[in-house]
């Protein structure tokens, strides 16, 4: 098997399970596992995936977050069931703000069913899926390309969005614990404040495996948000964290 198609059924085992074992795969493909260090070294290298203990994974680590390309191959059911639960809280008329990442970009999808809107994003899969939809004016706000998170960021992002009011913001993260949200990279939790110092409330947008987690960057307390939506209970101390800042918690069932 050729070096490319190998790692490019490593990736898509990442995809599908969220974390493979370097045995396992040198048996696979029948090569030394010498070969699949190699391999982790150059998809690390490219920030596709995260070396563990005797393997990978694409799940958040503190300082790692997946491409924009496997996650939005994953849990699509669960992101829906969360837009859903988002899109309660758009009315007809608003200005909303919406961020990078995966759930967002289901989000994205389906806000023409509250039209007429102003949509301002950072996220380019939103952008392509808003454009040309009537009834929704699209702000696209430019910077600096990020493919990894499929979005725009820098300074010439958030100078942008300085300058811009919105009636609500939703914000995704990849951990939250201890009272706070927290992002891995600089350059996206900045924008990320940056929409919510815009907008008049904000509503968080998480997993529920991502709950008692942290990341290298802290966001925001849970008290700066007026809603978080999950698709599943959170632990125990997480809810009562969120409760005890009278956020309101959304189970999307």
């Amino acid at each position: 098997m050729k070096r490319d198609d190998r790692r490019q059924q490593i990736l898509d085992a990442l995809v599908r399970d969220g974390a493979v074992q370097l045995d396992e795969l040198a048996e696979t493909f029948g090569v030394s596992k010498m070969t699949i260090h190699r391999d982790f070294d150059d998809l690390e290298g490219e920030g596709l995936l995260r070396r563990t203990r005797g393997g990978a994974t694409i799940e958040p680590g503190s300082q790692f977050e997946s491409d924009f390309r496997f996650r939005n191959l994953q849990g699509h059911d669960l992101k829906e069931r969360m837009a859903r639960s988002a899109l309660e809280w758009v009315e007809q008329g608003m200005t909303v703000m919406v961020n990078d990442g995966s759930t967002a970009a289901v989000l994205g999808s389906l806000l023409p069913e509250k039209r007429p809107l102003t949509v301002v994003t950072n996220n380019d899969a939103v952008m392509e899926q808003l454009k040309s939809e009537p009834g929704i004016t699209v702000l696209a706000l430019g910077g600096r390309y990020s493919a990894k998170y499929n979005a725009w960021v820098g300074r010439v992002t958030e100078e942008t969005l300085a300058t811009l009011r919105a009636d609500i913001a939703f914000i995704s993260t990849p951990a939250a614990g201890d009272g706070h949200v927290y992002h891995m990279d600089d350059d996206i939790t900045r924008t990320k404040r940056r929409m919510m110092d815009a907008a008049t409330r904000s509503v968080l947008l998480i997993n529920h495996l991502r709950f008692d987690h942290t990341a290298l960057h802290v966001l925001a307390p849970f008290s700066e948000f007026s809603a978080v939506i999950t698709d599943a209970q959170p632990s125990e101390s997480a809810r009562a964290q969120i409760e005890s800042v009278e956020t309101e918690l959304v189970i999307a069932e």
